[in-house]
């Protein structure tokens, strides 16, 4: 069959795409060769799919039903497969092969759409946390994943460069930066993170009710992972009257039930907001970066 990419996984890897970069051009015959080399049936591309990978349903050559994920090296699939193979399915999708094919990864097959985001969002908060709390284990020995420091010193530089292209976001930026900078000088521990946890990144599965998909890992504390679900559903809790009521309750909660400091929970959620406020501005996502913005401010 024609492995042609979703729309919405060529719209965002073209907004990040490095010069030169053919990944997206070579991706069907590198599907081809990771279903032949395993010999699988393929049944249906994943569509609309994730941002940065491809996802194939498949079965293996004895019926199993699986998850064939392709990925660019920027996606850094090395480090989701560590991740999965270290946390060995306890809470998250189980890793059905050890192969280290570069940027190509079979997964066991959940319910692709079937995700948290489907229940009530005080249940879906409630089965969200939980999920992410058997993911907080020690790093694995001899692994080396990024750190939060590493990954958001990064993400500071291109917030700064932000700043200087849209001077009305720079008061956001400059609070972020200093949360940022008091946050990393002292962490409360080390785990090893999800990095982009969501509700939507949690399936429905036939081991266990709802199990994580999609790791970026990095290596830091607690707080930084927990911050991305404080916003979920944000349009909603925009268009929602007592929204900055909502989001501050929503700290309290999460930070409470997964025994995280609530002002540094604040914090993160505080800067991985306008961070990716900032990155939609960039790449022409107006809509999603003033929302974004429009929650930041209310923390």
């Amino acid at each position: 069959m024609a492995f042609e990419p979703p729309p919405r996984l060529v719209r965002a890897l073209g907004e990040t795409a490095p010069a030169g970069d053919d990944w997206l051009a070579r991706l069907p015959a590198i599907a081809e060769q990771a279903v032949a080399r395993r010999e699988l049936t393929v049944e249906r591309v994943q569509v609309p799919g994730g941002r940065s990978s491809l996802v194939v349903l498949v079965r293996r050559a004895d019926g199993t039903p699986a998850v064939l994920k392709l990925a660019p090296p920027r996606a850094r699939p090395e480090s989701e497969r560590a991740a999965l193979a270290h946390w060995g399915g306890l809470g998250a999708v189980q890793l059905l092969e050890r192969d280290d094919e570069d940027g190509v990864l079979l997964l066991e097959r959940l319910h692709p759409d079937v995700s948290v985001r489907s229940l009530p969002e005080a249940k879906a908060l409630l089965e969200a946390a939980g999920t992410l709390r058997r993911l907080w284990v020690e790093s694995p020995a001899g692994a080396v994943f990024e750190t939060v420091a590493e990954r958001t010193g990064r993400q500071a530089a291109a917030m700064r460069a932000g700043a200087e292209a849209e001077p009305e976001v720079a008061p956001l930026v400059d609070a972020a930066l200093v949360a940022r900078e008091e946050l990393v000088a002292a962490p409360p521990e080390h785990r090893l993170l999800h990095g982009t946890f969501r509700q939507s990144k949690v399936l429905a599965g036939e081991r266990m009710p709802w199990l994580a998909v999609g790791p970026d890992p990095v290596v830091g504390e607690c707080a930084f992972d927990l911050a991305r679900l404080v916003r979920d559903r944000v349009e909603d809790l925009i268009a929602a009257p007592s929204g900055p009521a909502i989001v501050r309750r929503r700290i309290k909660r999460l930070a409470e039930s997964l025994e995280v400091d609530q002002d540094r929970l604040r914090g993160w959620t505080l800067f991985r907001a306008v961070e990716s406020g900032v990155r939609a501005l960039r790449v022409g996502r107006p809509k999603d970066g003033e929302l974004l913005l429009e929650f930041a401010g209310w923390l």
